[in-house]
């Protein structure tokens, strides 16, 4: 396998990025990738947890080390709009009205216990994770580059929490569940973090974040790859025409067009992170569980049943054969494969 300078480069910063956050982050590989997905995806991401996972202290330390300006926005259900997107304020000096921004206007913003704020927030943080924009008086407001949404939700509660609507859900990228650490991991967390716990340095700039953006836009998806996203999204829709008759009952909904292009977004950056300046449909594969499972609705049976998402989007995985890469002599000279 060949790649080019810059390609090798790129991912060698990304990996200098993600080992500084997991020189204070125990454990929790998945999570830290992932949030480094959704950023140069240009995405937003949605992290779901029981409380002392470490989700808040990840995405902190995440937002030091690759720089811009960071918010920590707490979910309550007394929180209105005006409290996160700003309000217009009357100057009586002036006899007018003043546009106060919200804390929103940043680079990171973490949504704290996102699923505790009621319906009219929700709304408000449909407008600027979808448009990147937030409207205030009549006029709108662009939010700064690179933007993202990180929100963390605690899914073991259910008092004082509303449940995020499928609209919402479908407007995160990717949706990561952080698991407990196990034996070791538990024991490198009381050794680490018990006493003068370590502090992160700065690697990456919001300049350098927009040039890694635009370098994961250069990746090359073969159309066969393209083919086999489709495929994939499709499945969840149609799952009869697609040999998966069993989630016919399973799936109410299933993924809208934002999953086919979550898919090849995250799986660009993925490629990127690996030093390649491709994709394969392992990159595919490895994102498929944490770009579709929240976009399905699955049927009230299932729910009854016990059946996750994830469940039906490993057989999804499993029913749709993917493209198998070829390495030709003219391939090898290029540095990618051929699929059929």
């Amino acid at each position: 396998m060949t790649t080019t300078a810059g390609t090798t480069a790129e991912a060698a910063l990304i990996a200098e990025a993600t080992n500084e956050v997991k020189r204070v982050i125990v454990g929790q590989e998945h999570m830290v990738e992932r949030l480094m997905v959704a950023l140069l995806a240009r995405g937003h991401c949605l992290l779901e947890g029981v409380p002392g996972v470490a989700k808040t202290l990840a995405v902190r330390t995440f937002a030091t080390v690759v720089g811009g300006e960071f918010a920590r926005l707490q979910f309550t259900p007394d929180l209105v709009p005006s409290d996160i997107v700003g309000t217009r304020i009357y100057q009586p000096s002036k006899e007018s009205f003043d546009v106060e921004l919200g804390p929103v206007f940043v680079n990171f913003v973490l949504a704290d216990e996102v699923n505790r704020a009621p319906a009219k927030v929700q709304s408000a943080m449909l407008e600027l994770m979808a448009e990147r924009q937030v409207s205030i008086g009549g006029h709108t407001h662009p939010l700064p580059s690179p933007f993202i949404v990180i929100a963390t939700q605690n899914p073991i509660e259910s008092e004082g929490v509303y449940p995020l609507p499928e609209a919402q859900r479908d407007r995160f990228l990717l949706k990561v569940d952080v698991q407990l650490p196990d034996a070791e991991e538990e024991y490198l967390i009381l050794d680490r973090m018990s006493v003068d716990p370590p502090s992160p340095r700065r690697i990456l700039d919001p300049d350098k974040i927009l040039a890694l953006q635009a370098a994961a836009d250069r990746i090359f998806v073969h159309r066969l790859v393209a083919d086999y996203i489709v495929r994939l999204v499709l499945a969840t829709r149609r799952p009869v025409e697609y040999h998966v008759p069993e989630l016919a009952r399973v799936i109410e909904v299933g993924a809208s067009p934002r999953a086919t292009l979550g898919l090849v977004a995250a799986a660009r950056v993925l490629a990127l992170l690996r030093g390649r300046d491709y994709v394969l449909p392992q990159d595919v594969q490895e994102v498929a569980l944490d770009v579709v499972p929240h976009r399905l609705v699955l049927s009230f049976d299932a729910v009854a049943d016990g059946v996750s998402a994830a469940a039906v989007v490993d057989r999804v995985l499993q029913a749709v054969p993917p493209p198998r890469p070829v390495w030709r002599n003219d391939a090898v000279a290029t540095g990618r494969p051929e699929f059929q």
